[in-house]
C-alpha cells in the first residue's frame, strides 16, 4: 500500500525561538552557543549569520572571527522544550504515527487520513500554517512516499519551504541526488565511493546489491535500495534509546593523566543521574570513554560489560589517553544499551571495513 510520509524540520529552531521573543533581532546575525572564552561551540544560528559562514557545531571563537557583529545568546533549554512540545502537539492533530527525531524535527505518517499525494501535500500545508500562526516560527516540510525521500525533500527549499517528491518523479529525482544525501554516508564512505567513481545515486546503478554488500557489508544494501528511491522503514512512534552519555569541554586543556582521572570521577555522577531517569528495561551492554585532544583529534574506547563505575571506566580512559599523548580538550563517558534484535541475519564485514 502506498504510504504518505511528511518530514518536518524547524528552521534554525533555537534562533527562531529567540527571534520570536526578541523581534529586534530578526534581521541581525545571532547564534546560540557557549562562550568563546570557555571553548564554547555554536548550537544554532540564524540565516543572516550563515551568510558570514557561521555554522552549527563551529567553535564560538571562530564564529566571532567570521562575523564580528555576531550576537551570541545563551541556551534557554526549558523554553526550547516548551515550544517543541507545542509543535509536536500540532503534529499529533493530524496523525498518531509521529516519530520525533529531536526537539525540532519529526517524521509523520499521514497515510490513514491522506489517501493520495495531493491530500498529503495539503496536510503539510496545514501543519506549516498552524505552526506559523500559533508558535510564530517557521518549519520546512518534505512530502514523499518514504522517509528517505521526505527528509531530502524537507531540505530542498529551506527555509520556510515545502517540497513534494511525487511517485512519477521519483526515479529522475533520486538519480540526480548526491550520494552524500543517503543516510549513513559520511566523510569516509563518501571518499570510498568517490574512489569507485560514484558521485550521484545513478552511479550506483552499475553495481548489483551483492557487489555493494561485498564492498560495504550490510550498508551496501542501503546504498542499493536508497539510490533507487526505495526505503521500507516505517514511522515508529517509540524510538529505542541506544546509549546514554555525558561530556565536558574544558576552559583549559587538561595537561596530565591525573587531571583527566579527576574529571572522570566528577563526570560519573552526571552519567549516573541520566541512567536513573531511563524509563526502559534495556540492559547496559558496553561502557565507553571519549577523548578529544588539543589538536581536535578524538578517539573512543569501549568494552563489553554490564556493570560500570568510575573505577571500571578508568582503564578505558588510560587506553584512550595513550593514543594521543597530548593535552585533553574534551572528556566524555557513557554506556551502550542492549538493543532489541532486529534480525537473525549476522552482519557481514565489508571490503572497506577496518
Amino acid at each position: 500500500m502506498s504510504r504518505q510520509i511528511i518530514h518536518i524540520d524547524a528552521d534554525c529552531f533555537f534562533a527562531a525561538v529567540e527571534m520570536r521573543e526578541r523581534p529586534e533581532l530578526v534581521h541581525r546575525p545571532i547564534a546560540i552557543g557557549g562562550s568563546a572564552s570557555a571553548r564554547g561551540v555554536i548550537s544554532t544560528c540564524n540565516y543572516p549569520a550563515r551568510e558570514f559562514g557561521v555554522r552549527s557545531a563551529m567553535a564560538t571563537a571562530r564564529a566571532l572571527r567570521l562575523c564580528p557583529g555576531l550576537i551570541l545568546l545563551p541556551h534557554r533549554l526549558d523554553l526550547y522544550r516548551e515550544v517543541s512540545a507545542s509543535m509536536m502537539s500540532i503534529f499529533r492533530r493530524y496523525t498518531d504515527l509521529l516519530e520525533p527525531l529531536s526537539v525540532d524535527e519529526a517524521y509523520l505518517d499521514v497515510s490513514a487520513s491522506a489517501t493520495d499525494e495531493q491530500q498529503a501535500l495539503d496536510v503539510a500545508r496545514k501543519i506549516r500554517r498552524d505552526v506559523a500562526r500559533e508558535l510564530q516560527i517557521t518549519v520546512s516540510a518534505g512530502v514523499a512516499g518514504n522517509k528517505f525521500l521526505a527528509k531530502v525533500a524537507s531540505d530542498w527549499r529551506k527555509p520556510d519551504g515545502l517540497f513534494q517528491v511525487s511517485h512519477v518523479d521519483t526515479d529522475k529525482f533520486v538519480a540526480d541526488l548526491s550520494v552524500r544525501l543517503i543516510p549513513g554516508v559520511g566523510r569516509v564512505t563518501c571518499e570510498q565511493l568517490q574512489y569507485l567513481g560514484v558521485i550521484y545515486c545513478r552511479d550506483l546503478y552499475r553495481y548489483s546489491i551483492d557487489e555493494l554488500q561485498t564492498m560495504f557489508g550490510r550498508f551496501g544494501a542501503r546504498l542499493y535500495w536508497f539510490s533507487r528511491g526505495i526505503d521500507e522503514r516505517e514511522v515508529t512512534p517509540e524510538r529505542e534509546r541506544k546509549s546514554v552519555s555525558v561530556e565536558q569541554t574544558f576552559a583549559e586543556d587538561l595537561a596530565s593523566k591525573e587531571a583527566c582521572y579527576d574529571k572522570l570521577y566528577e563526570l560519573w555522577p552526571r552519567l549516573q543521574r541520566r541512567l536513573d531517569k531511563i524509563d526502559q528495561e534495556a540492559a547496559v551492554a558496553k561502557g565507553f570513554v571519549k577523548v578529544k585532544f588539543a589538536d581536535f583529534t578524538q578517539t573512543t574506547v569501549e568494552r563489553p560489560g554490564t556493570q560500570w563505575g568510575p573505577e571500571a571506566m578508568r582503564p578505558l580512559l588510560t587506553e584512550a589517553l595513550a593514543r594521543g599523548h597530548q593535552k585533553v580538550r574534551l572528556l566524555g563517558l557513557g554506556v551502550r544499551l542492549e538493543q532489541s534484535p532486529a534480525s537473525d541475519t549476522p552482519d557481514q564485514i565489508g571490503l572497506f571495513d577496518t
